[in-house]
């Protein structure tokens, strides 16, 4: 079963607590190729490689069915400072 954005966004958010999730199918469609942004508490004190590897290991299954997947995790706080809204 390939993923949609709508249903990977959701998987991320039944894995990982979180205030906001963007979704992007950067595949054209056909689920191989997504950038997601999550935004929550848990990236709390944590630096960028933390924060990936936290990300990567909750989603371990649904990554390793698409050809590639960037990701970006902020606080709410710097999400905010970014420009950002929840």
């Amino acid at each position: 079963m390939s993923l949609t954005a709508e249903s990977f966004k959701q998987v991320i958010q039944q894995k990982i607590p979180t205030d906001l999730v963007q979704v992007e199918d950067m595949s054209g469609g056909c689920g191989q190729a997504f950038a997601v942004i999550i935004i929550s508490n848990i990236f709390q004190g944590k630096n960028k490689l933390m924060r990936h590897r936290l990300v990567n290991n909750a989603l371990r299954e649904e990554i390793s069915g698409i050809h590639a997947f960037t990701q970006k995790g902020y606080t709410p706080e710097e999400w905010i400072e970014q420009g950002g809204k929840i």
